[in-house]
């Protein structure tokens, strides 16, 4: 199928061959919406992506992150609310994240979760068979249509007559684009495509339903970042003839300076919003990536001690709890990366991770809490049941208890725990393994007992970078850490791999090169993008 066999409006341009049944969503208002938006939103979009390098090259220089002195009316001024949960997100007490694949979609939906995050972003791969298939299967799940047969011939269908998760969709982030589209000569951005694709399509059917469209928001740095997501809300409502307020946004405060501006953040799409997210993985890779200039005292420990109960970690999720809960709005807690084994001890050791974790979340006030896999959403659920009984949420819990400063939200240097040999070949390891797993069309891959993403590929490739760059000395072998060292682990760990070495040289390359590089590069996507078709 190509281009050509659907109308185009004026001025778009699909560089590519199209999927099969493309046209159920590349329909005439989906396509229209991706042009208004982009010629409304696209330079607004390239001045804040600009202001984020504007303000990197000011931290690298010696500025520190803090609250933001401008908008302390805002913060100060206890009058504004969110606007009240939307129908199908009043209880939100257990979430499971996945992909659109359609086996993927099909067990989300069957997982009896409250809500089902349908990923177009870090649990994706942003081939256009996915970004296209994705859609059609989120269209054909509204409808209750989506089945799958596996190779080994075990079939998937919807449970009959079950109510089914709320979907709330995630599309890719402000920076990244969407290649096999270009509009009036130039890329389109993913975020618009994603959204405009979603809203037009399955997400007008779910407004026909009563529950959406609901969408959640990722790597924003800034409540400018916000006001431009509220106002591509508005203007697609406007385009599409839906009621202002109908569409609802979670928000991921997943970056470091975000933290900073949550309010901020809420107060910008108060009318669409359905609260935050504590999005613990890209927040932790975000404080690497955010202190990539600066010395000793932002070194972080091997991943695995960089638990929820750290200083700076616990402060972060403090803030948020608080922060929603003052203004009306849900919080949500972090992904559980644990995943079911067929190993009894690791299976063990696994749900009581997933318990200790929702059980912390619960009680610090979250009103529910993300889990990486179906098999873990009970034990979710009955953790926030503990606390929440027959209550949807536990917004009223105000949290006034919780005082959170700058210092306490930048006290990284106190994190405890050592660099170790073993973290960074683990690092090494599960870095190469997800980027090939990545390239093959796999953006959730199982690796160790746990579901990775791009955000965990993240945090692996950039400990590697910070500890290389600053020459740390491992705990456990005394050496420092240095190009020849890493080179000649990667050389080992893919050596351990099955197949032949040469199966994994672009994984390897790929991920030695961002991790060894003199100069940081902010996202492994981007470069990973361009060797996707």
């Amino acid at each position: 199928m190509t281009a050509s066999t659907i109308e185009l409006p004026e001025g778009l341009e699909i560089t590519t061959a199209l999927p099969e049944g493309a046209e159920k969503v590349l329909t005439p208002d989906a396509l229209s919406l991706i042009v208004s938006l982009h010629r409304k939103f696209a330079a607004t979009r390239k001045e804040r992506l600009a202001a984020r390098v504007d303000r990197q090259a000011r931290l690298d220089a010696g500025e520190e992150l803090d609250f933001l002195e401008e908008t302390r009316a805002v913060r100060e001024d206890d009058s504004w609310q969110v606007a009240a949960p939307a129908p199908g997100l009043e209880d939100r007490r257990v979430e499971v994240t996945g992909p659109t694949y359609k086996k993927m979609t099909i067990n989300a939906l069957n997982s009896g979760a409250k809500v089902w995050l349908a990923d177009q972003e870090d649990a994706n791969t942003p081939a256009w068979d996915s970004v296209i298939g994705g859609q059609l299967n989120l269209l054909d799940a509204t409808r209750r249509e989506v089945d799958f047969v596996s190779d080994q011939g075990k079939e998937y269908t919807l449970r009959p007559d079950e109510e089914l998760p709320s979907i709330v969709v995630r599309p890719r982030g402000w920076h990244l684009e969407e290649k096999h589209m270009k509009i009036d000569g130039q890329i389109a951005s993913g975020s618009l495509v994603d959204f405009a694709l979603y809203f037009a399509t399955a997400g007008r059917e779910q407004l026909a339903k009563g529950r959406g469209p609901y969408f959640y928001i990722p790597k924003m740095e800034s409540h400018l970042e916000a006001r431009l997501w509220n106002d591509v809300f508005v203007h697609a409502q406007d385009e599409l003839g839906v009621a202002q307020g109908t569409i609802r946004a979670t928000c991921l405060i997943e970056t470091y300076p975000a933290v900073f501006e949550m309010e901020e953040i809420l107060y910008e799409l108060r009318d669409h919003s359905a609260g935050l997210n504590a999005g613990r993985w890209d927040y932790i890779f975000s404080v690497i990536k955010t202190h990539r200039a600066k010395g000793e005292e932002w070194i972080l420990p091997d991943r695995g001690l960089v638990t929820m109960t750290v200083p700076f970690m616990r402060a972060y999720t403090e803030l948020l709890v608080r922060t929603c809960h003052k203004r009306g709005a849900h919080a949500i807690g972090g992904m559980s990366a644990f995943i079911p084994s067929k190993d009894e001890a690791a299976n063990t050791k696994a749900f009581k991770q997933v318990e200790n974790d929702k059980s912390r979340e619960a009680n610090d006030g979250f009103d529910g809490s993300w889990v990486a896999h179906p098999g873990m959403v009970e034990a979710c659920r009955a953790e926030f049941n503990k606390v929440l009984g027959d209550l949807p949420n536990q917004i009223s819990k105000k949290r006034e208890d919780v005082a959170v400063t700058a210092a306490d939200l930048l006290s990284v240097k106190d994190t405890p725990g050592d660099v170790t040999e073993t973290g960074l070949r683990a690092n090494i390891a599960v870095g190469i393994q997800y980027v090939q797993a990545w390239l093959s069309g796999n953006g959730a891959a199982a690796i160790n007992g746990l579901m990775e993403d791009a955000a965990t590929a993240e945090i692996s490739r950039s400990q590697v970078w910070q500890w290389l760059h600053f020459g740390v000395k491992l705990a456990d072998t005394g050496e420092n850490v240095t190009k020849e060292l890493v080179d000649r682990l990667i050389a080992e760990e893919v050596a351990d791999l099955p197949g032949q070495e040469s199966d994994w040289a672009t994984s390897r390359d790929l991920f030695a090169t961002m991790a060894t590089q003199e100069d940081y590069a902010d996202f492994l996507t981007i470069p990973a993008y361009e060797l996707l078709g």
